[in-house]
């Protein structure tokens, strides 16, 4: 028996105590899961967007590289992706893969999807991790198709440091498509209050609620590397449950310490020279799922868009 068929059997015995229990009550009287309700304000001084059709698919997964530990970014654009083909009926995928066909819950297909998110880091450069630049030219990749059926696309990207509305951005971009978040692992710096990234992770954006002009924004992720059955056995071979998780930005001013990469083709390892200080706005991110010996500052976000043919 395996875990899948495990927990079918632990659930329908669950349910077979509980209407012993509770003479009279019947199947119908159990609530079922809460039906996504989509939301799209976006006038007046505050904001309250929610995208329905947007997968929570795993990043760690058997056949990718490490087991898919640095995938997030290739797993959380399948969720971009497959959501424009679920919500928009989108012709999106590659060769004979079509995204409006597939259901990532389906053990059935679950290396169908595996394979998928490796193509997509193929086509985002993948070299141990992705920069947010190339995924959106992934993006470009798998939505060619609907632009040869005269559907129009859309990307870029706005950073936290420029935006001068950076919440506000993040939800009308929400709002009109999807969204793709980055955010740095900083630990402490060199000096007494500086912060130095050590690192980063990718995420899709399911709901944002705020104010427009505001300094904190509540937040739901579709995050491809908090699955809650992460570790379990089996794990790398079966799609986890998908879960919106909340998490809250504020704005920040941080003094970030920026060391010297060094140069392979030099002789010289330029990684000692000292590095630079700057200041810059970045949004905390902090949440149930996401206490650790480092703090999370959301830096950019990619945004889509997806509109069919007109006619």
């Amino acid at each position: 028996m395996n875990r899948r068929t495990g927990h079918l059997i632990l659930a329908a015995a669950a349910t077979a105590i509980t209407a012993a229990a509770l003479p009279g009550t019947a199947s119908a009287d159990i609530a079922p899961p809460p039906v996504c309700v989509k939301s799209t304000d976006v006038t007046g001084p505050a904001f309250d967007v929610k995208q329905c059709n947007v997968s929570d698919v795993d990043q760690f997964r058997a056949g990718l590289e490490n087991n898919g530990n640095a995938y997030c970014g290739p797993a959380s654009l399948y969720n971009v992706l497959h959501y424009f083909a679920k919500d928009r009926n989108a012709p999106v995928g590659w060769l004979t893969t079509d995204l409006r066909n597939v259901d990532p819950k389906n053990p059935a297909q679950y290396n169908l999807v595996t394979n998928s998110i490796g193509r997509i880091g193929v086509d985002a450069k993948y070299d141990g991790g992705t920069k947010m630049g190339n995924l959106r030219t992934a993006f470009d990749i798998a939505t060619g198709k609907a632009r040869n059926a005269g559907w129009a696309t859309g990307t870029g990207n706005i950073s936290s440091h420029t935006s001068q509305d950076f919440s506000g951005d993040l939800a009308k971009r929400l709002n009109s498509g999807s969204v793709q978040l980055v955010y740095g692992r900083y630990k402490a710096g060199p000096t007494t209050g500086s912060l130095e990234r050590n690192g980063g992770h990718i995420v899709t954006v399911v709901a944002a609620k705020g104010d427009f002009g505001g300094n904190t924004v509540q937040l739901k992720l579709a995050d491809p590397g908090r699955a809650g059955d992460h570790g379990d056995e089996g794990y790398l071979n079966d799609q986890s449950a998908y879960e919106s998780l909340d998490v809250t930005l504020t704005k920040r001013s941080i003094n970030e310490y920026v060391p010297v990469d060094d140069d392979v083709n030099t002789t010289e390892d330029e990684s000692l020279q000292p590095g630079t200080y700057r200041t810059v706005t970045r949004w905390e991110l902090t949440g149930p799922r996401y206490i650790g010996t480092t703090r999370q500052m959301v830096e950019t976000f990619n945004w889509f868009a997806m509109a069919p043919p007109v006619g």
